[in-house]
């Protein structure tokens, strides 16, 4: 059966060209620089100027607004408004909380989630994670960014009989995993804030730092080693050590990481796996498709 919002989206285009052929509106060129089609139709299309907004959307760091959009674009301001709107709608763009701005909604965060995870490099992917775990002899993940969470793409678990199990696709909060920890300390400063204290910060564990200002001071030094520490802020008797793989504009992507329990290591130990971590990087950013 069709998704629905595809559906909409026709529904929404059809009634779009009719207004724009009616009022003698023509949009700039601008957003054809993101269809590679020659076809008049395609480009024309209200799927192609979603995509585009889409498109930019995800590829700005900050939030953006319609009017932002539309200059970039070289769209109409009421054109991206009106697509803006039934995005929002669909749930995959949503307003950033306490601004008219826009940002990813939940369901783009989610397929862009399912494209990692269902990659055709997928499986060169994992032989790189089983690899680095073949030689540290602990789990190994490979996490992304996902809205408000941490998400995983892939994972490989060590040998030993004591670990923990997270499945692809299993989501942990920001502020108390490494992973988590080095995505915050590396994003622009007001977003970083608006996701600190956008809620009361859930402490899991007597390890869990919860207040926006002390977790702050820990990012300042994680943003100037690129390594991220959990020890033991979201479940007790697990530390976490992560490093960042980056795309190619030197942005962080996606990061590396590993768990190890206390019984074996502590945290001085578990930080001296970031070099192992870092040298897989390299190779991984390859199989990220960004």
């Amino acid at each position: 059966m069709p998704d629905s919002s595809f559906s909409t989206l026709r529904q929404f285009g059809e009634s779009e060209d009719v207004n724009r052929k009616s009022s003698g509106n023509t949009d700039n060129d601008g957003y054809r620089n993101f269809v590679t089609t020659g076809n008049q139709e395609s480009t024309g299309s209200a799927t192609a100027r979603s995509l585009a907004i889409l498109s930019a959307v995800s590829d700005s760091v900050e939030s953006v607004s319609a009017v932002e959009l539309a200059s970039r674009l070289g769209l109409s301001k009421a054109t991206v408004h009106r697509l803006m709107q039934l995005l929002e709608s669909l749930g995959y763009l949503q307003r950033e909380p306490g601004s008219k701005r826009f940002i990813l909604g939940s369901r783009a965060n989610q397929m862009a989630l399912s494209t990692m995870m269902n990659s055709p490099h997928r499986a060169v992917r994992h032989a790189i994670l089983r690899s680095l775990v073949d030689e540290v002899q602990e789990t190994c993940n490979i996490t992304i960014l996902a809205g408000d969470e941490v998400a995983y793409i892939d994972r490989v678990e060590s040998h030993w009989p004591l670990r923990t199990h997270f499945q692809p696709g299993s989501r942990i909060p920001l502020h108390c995993g490494a992973s988590g920890k080095l995505f915050l300390s590396m994003m622009p400063a007001l977003k970083r804030r608006r996701l600190l204290t956008a809620a009361p910060l859930r402490k899991y564990t007597d390890n869990t730092v919860v207040d926006p200002a002390e977790i702050e001071k820990e990012l300042k030094h994680i943003r100037a080693s690129k390594v991220g520490v959990d020890n033991e802020e979201f479940l007790q008797g697990l530390i976490g050590v992560a490093v960042p793989v980056f795309d190619r504009r030197g942005r962080i992507c996606a990061t590396v990481s590993i768990h190890v329990p206390t019984g074996r290591h502590n945290v001085t130990q578990a930080m001296g796996f970031a070099a192992t971590l870092n040298r897989a990087t390299g190779a991984i950013a390859k199989t990220l498709d960004w």
